[in-house]
């Protein structure tokens, strides 16, 4: 059995796929549910959330009032609706960012562990991870009563500061991985937690944000990865200023590919390890 000795973060919307989940599977939700006072519904929870965005109000409340909108919807038929969701949105060329998911399988050909970490749910997430072969999902996690939503989540959503406590709880499962081997992938300001506790932090398609990031390199969006990219021979090629991520970017030891046990952990252990900090 071969053991890695890094792990992959990543992000979920706009950084693996090419839409933002949570909107999107509301509206596919309930529009196919409630049918035209459904789509209504949706158009109008959109509207309230950027709302409440433009008023600056923070993105972890914005995430709670998000999930309260599944108030009184079973589990059940929502994570069958997410499948259903995963399987027709993902029969599109575009669903995936072709870059980010090349380097996630490149990563998992290395024998990394594969970490998908959002503020989405299970129902849209674990699709796409079972999708990509991750070995871990961390994200944000609903309550449930008796099967059914209550619109509260248990814990915190993962965002911004919950991603770095995330990344840190699941890194203590690893004990033999230093972070500092470890790459993160995100695109946006809310990642920088995540993306700075590792030393090879992967900014995905936004050139102003790699200069937040100390050690940051760019992953273009919109083209594929170089034939050499994402190699276990160290950071050779390439202008630095560009810090585009280009031959030999993974800057690491050599890695035998193969299976890697990956070891699951529940929500309740990730949650009692980031409390402990």
């Amino acid at each position: 059995m071969v053991q890695s000795d890094r792990l992959a973060f990543s992000d979920l919307d706009e950084t693996l796929i090419d839409c933002k989940s949570m909107f999107d599977f509301l509206d596919f939700y309930l529009g196919d549910r409630y049918g035209a006072s459904g789509v209504r519904r949706a158009a109008r929870v959109r509207a309230e959330l950027v709302a409440l965005a433009a008023a600056g109000t923070p993105r972890e409340q914005a995430n709670r009032a998000y999930y309260r909108v599944w108030a009184g919807e079973r589990e059940e038929s929502v994570r069958a609706a997410g499948r259903e969701w995963f399987a027709q949105r993902s029969r599109s060329a575009g669903f995936y960012i072709a870059a980010t998911r090349e380097a996630l399988t490149r990563h998992r050909a290395a024998g990394d562990p594969v970490v998908l970490v959002s503020g989405s749910f299970p129902a849209l997430v674990e699709p796409v991870a079972r999708d990509i072969g991750a070995a871990h999902v961390v994200c944000s996690r609903p309550e449930v009563r008796r099967g059914v939503f209550t619109g509260e989540l248990v814990g915190e959503p993962v965002i911004g500061e919950e991603k770095r406590r995330a990344v840190r709880a699941l890194l203590r499962a690893y004990p033999h991985v230093d972070p500092a081997d470890c790459y993160g992938y995100g695109d946006h300001v809310s990642d920088l937690p995540m993306l700075t506790e590792v030393g090879h932090p992967v900014v995905v398609g936004d050139p102003d944000l790699v200069d937040r990031v100390p050690g940051a390199r760019l992953l273009p969006v919109g083209r594929p990865l170089p034939p050499g990219a994402l190699t276990a021979d160290g950071l050779t090629a390439g202008e630095p200023a560009a810090r585009e991520l280009t031959a030999g970017a993974l800057a690491a030891r050599e890695l035998t590919a193969g299976a890697l046990a990956a070891r699951e952990l529940t929500a309740g252990a990730l949650a009692a390890g980031a409390a402990a900090r």
